[in-house]
């Protein structure tokens, strides 16, 4: 999986494609980590492989419209977000973005994409990132480094290169004279 620190750079590099409040982006952002809790199976003893175990139904795309709707749901009540078909979509992009970058990583059993209907796991075609460690102690060292460069250059830079291209969308003229 890619470190907590690199799911929420989708939420960042997204959300300027989108008109949300402040409140919209921070959900989208912990929402990008929520599939991660599942990681507390492996204290609790559920395998690996199991619909429940890491990278399971709280990985797949339905669990990823359970917490777009959930929410929808909270910043509705507490902000009166406009527009409710954006949002989802943010939030789901958000959501969804979890399994996709787990996907693309080169260890683990692959994502169970199409949970609950199907337990089956895949990887992505291209895995160019390597299995983040889950503990702190992981990213102090040399390996560490090296995944967070590793990151660095295949997941926030790419979501750089989105919110740019989102600024330079919005600062053309809507309608240019030829």
């Amino acid at each position: 999986m890619p470190s907590v620190l690199s799911h929420p750079a989708v939420a960042l590099g997204v959300s300027r494609w989108f008109v949300l409040p402040r409140a919209a982006i921070v959900a989208g952002a912990v929402i990008s980590i929520l599939p991660d809790a599942d990681a507390i199976g492996f204290w609790l003893g559920v395998p690996y492989g199991a619909p429940l175990g890491h990278r399971g139904f709280t990985h797949s795309l339905v669990f990823a419209a359970v917490l777009a709707a959930a929410g929808l749901a909270g910043l509705r009540w507490s902000s009166g977000a406009p527009l409710r078909g954006a949002l989802a979509s943010y939030l789901f992009l958000c959501a969804a973005s979890h399994g996709v970058l787990d996907g693309m990583t080169d260890g683990g059993l692959g994502v169970a994409y199409f949970a609950p209907f199907s337990d089956t796991r895949f990887f992505l075609p291209w895995r160019p990132l390597p299995v983040s460690p889950i503990s702190v102690s992981g990213f102090i060292s040399g390996r560490g480094l090296e995944i967070l460069g590793g990151e660095f250059v295949w997941i926030w830079l790419p979501c750089l290169g989105l919110a740019l291209a989102a600024a330079v969308r919005r600062r053309a003229p809507a309608n240019p004279v030829a």
